[in-house]
């Protein structure tokens, strides 16, 4: 395929770049009154959906239609997903643990030291992440067959992250769960299927610029990166370092897989 208006995508990076940090602007303004800096976790999957808003009105008139559509529909119900859940699991809940960990080490204003290294950091992720979302909307051509895998795999990592997500509220709600490891469901096959979820969205969404392999090999920056932020960033390593501790942790670890979903290792749940 060719034909792809480099220029024009260039164009619209800055104003993406800018939705992002709208988001996260307006956000710690919200933060900084509240004094709780937890609701940026909110304004992640919201960042997202207004960058590719922000990108398929700057694309008009270029790419492929149907390609436009989709990439922004799937980003959309994707972030917004996440938004929502994010938003009723923090409902009546203090400062994240992380974030007081990292604020309790601020030289000088918290809230300046927040803005610097969460808002400021997680809007530039924002729109480096979204890249093939930005890309997608220039791509000229219908539709391939690597752009419906993507969809496939798109889909698979919502129900991932949306049922993993269900299956370990109910547990949270159940006083029986109270104290023990949720090892149930999707979390008996993978000690992470959210982030699982979230890594096959960001794959599915970047297959969807694979029928260019010229815009494909400049954009897949983005999947790797997610790719890291979630198995050794912030998301994964930064848990489990924090879940080591609890009863129960070693044994569930040692029977799930830590990422990729794979049945339970019978031979160790048997010596339970």
């Amino acid at each position: 395929m060719s034909g792809f208006p480099w220029a024009r995508f260039g164009l619209g990076i800055g104003p993406a770049l800018a939705a992002a940090l709208a988001v996260m602007l307006v956000t710690f303004a919200l933060a900084a009154a509240r004094g709780l800096h937890r609701i940026v976790d909110i304004a992640w999957g919201i960042g997202f959906t207004a960058v590719a808003l922000v990108s398929y009105g700057m694309s008009a008139g270029e790419g492929n239609d149907a390609r436009r559509l989709l990439v922004t529909v799937l980003t959309a119900v994707w972030g917004l997903r996440l938004a929502g859940h994010i938003a009723l699991r923090s409902r009546g809940h203090g400062e994240d643990p992380r974030y007081e960990a990292m604020l309790a080490k601020a030289p000088g204003s918290r809230n300046l030291y927040a803005l610097r290294m969460v808002y400021l950091l997680q809007g530039a992720l924002v729109a480096l992440v979204s890249l093939p979302v930005q890309a997608a909307q220039y791509l000229p051509g219908p539709l391939g067959p690597v752009a419906y895998a993507g969809c496939a795999l798109w889909t698979a990592g919502l129900f991932f992250e949306a049922v993993g997500d269900r299956q370990l509220a109910r547990f949270r709600a159940d006083p029986a769960g109270e104290g023990r490891i949720m090892d149930r469901g999707l979390w008996s096959w993978t000690r992470h299927p959210n982030y699982f979820g979230d890594f096959c969205v960001w794959w599915g969404l970047f297959l969807i610029v694979c029928d260019d392999p010229v815009v494909a090999a400049a954009t897949v920056v983005s999947p790797l990166l997610m790719s890291f932020l979630l198995i050794g960033g912030s998301g994964k390593r930064l848990l489990e370092r924090r879940m080591a501790d609890r009863p129960g942790w070693a044994a569930y670890a040692a029977r799930t897989s830590g990422f990729f979903p794979m049945p339970p290792r019978r031979e160790i749940r048997s010596r339970r």
